[in-house]
């Protein structure tokens, strides 16, 4: 384990190399996801706002559509059918996962009632049949899954597990409903909840020959900035409210994620360039644009790739990373040997990069293709 700073005071990330903190590798074996049935676009949902805001959310995001809950999804629901859809992409059965993380914001298992205690990640393991797995619960904002990776892969590497599941079910749409109730114009701290879409992910993460799969892996907190997005019971109706200072959140992180990412590119011995692919958290396509161009100008160089897929899914938070590597392992656009950065901006704020050197992983998708 190595920690570094960017240069600034009190601002830290703590990073995790590969084979640094014992014997062993970590890889990410398989990622599965699950999405809900129904489809609403952004016309749809801007057409059922009370005010008359003629904000032009598509064009403004680049959001066309997102998949929403019906009658009988859930938190829970999501979560176990993108575990079912990672097992069947995987060497493991249930019964060797000896560590499940649940890291959901939402953990519904009705439409409104959430599952604290018992936790939601007993419910998961039970119904997939992997009683004996250690379980626990685990929020971090829309960073939650790649802090249960960041756990499990310390937790591997050191000989303590050989094999574990981070799941994430995220049932989030109820704010985009609470939201378009209330919106009157462009400038609402509740336009953020209007790009929302609800997915479950999975992800098996196990022991691998060391030096291979998660090359490094870091987080750190922005505490200072942890006001810039809230969320509260919703006042008007079931589910929550989010307030979001959306602008000055994406000043913050164009600012202070750039420092960090050359920390960790620098822990893993290659430049930017050698990226292959860097999946940042989908907030908006303008948004993840304007911070690429930031980051090309500071840096002057950048990744080959740098993976939008709002279109067709919207911000499905702590989910927004998997689905979209699950998205490009099934188009067959990632293939054996690529580099992919993994970049997490959650509120706190949280920032969490993972690099990764995708190996047999790429060997289970796209085969329909």
């Amino acid at each position: 384990m190595a920690e570094a700073t960017n240069g600034q005071p009190g601002h830290w990330l703590t990073l995790q190399s590969a084979g640094s903190g014992g014997p062993w590798g970590c890889r990410i074996e398989s990622v599965g996801v699950k999405l809900p049935a129904q489809l609403l676009t952004t016309r749809e949902l801007m057409s059922r706002t009370r005010h008359r805001t003629h904000i032009q959310l598509e064009r403004l995001t680049g959001i066309h559509e997102r998949h929403v809950v019906g009658p009988g999804d859930n938190s829970f629901t999501l979560a176990t059918g993108a575990v079912r859809d990672c097992l069947a992409h995987s060497h493991h059965q249930a019964s060797d996962i000896e560590m499940l993380i649940s890291t959901s914001i939402t953990r519904s298992k009705g439409r409104s009632s959430q599952s604290f205690e018992p936790p939601l990640s007993l419910y998961i393991k039970q119904a997939i049949g992997a009683g004996q797995a250690v379980n626990f619960d685990l929020s971090n904002a829309c960073a939650g899954m790649l802090t249960g990776v960041f756990i499990l892969q310390d937790l591997v590497t050191r000989g303590a597990i050989s094999c574990g599941m981070v799941v994430s079910g995220e049932y989030i749409s109820h704010l985009s409903w609470n939201a378009a109730r209330q919106i009157r114009s462009l400038y609402s701290k509740q336009l953020a909840s209007l790009t929302l879409g609800d997915a479950g992910a999975a992800v098996m993460v196990e022991r691998a020959p060391r030096g291979t799969g998660i090359d490094v892996i870091g987080f750190t907190t922005l505490a200072e900035h942890s006001r810039l997005c809230l969320a509260f019971p919703s006042s008007i109706g079931p589910g929550a409210q989010m307030y979001t200072k959306s602008r000055t959140l994406h000043k913050v992180a164009i600012e202070d994620m750039t420092p960090l990412v050359v920390e960790t590119i620098r822990e893993a011995g290659i430049d930017v360039a050698d990226i292959d692919y860097m999946i940042p958290h989908q907030t908006s396509a303008r948004a993840i644009r304007a911070g690429t161009q930031e980051f090309v100008r500071r840096l002057g160089t950048r990744p080959k790739h740098v993976v939008v897929n709002l279109e067709e899914y919207g911000n499905t938070s702590s989910t927004t990373l998997f689905v979209a590597l699950h998205k490009y392992l099934e188009e067959r656009r990632i293939r054996k040997g690529d580099r992919v950065m993994l970049v997490a901006l959650a509120s706190g704020i949280e920032v969490g990069i993972a690099i990764l050197t995708i190996d047999e992983l790429a060997d289970g998708y796209g085969h329909a293709h």
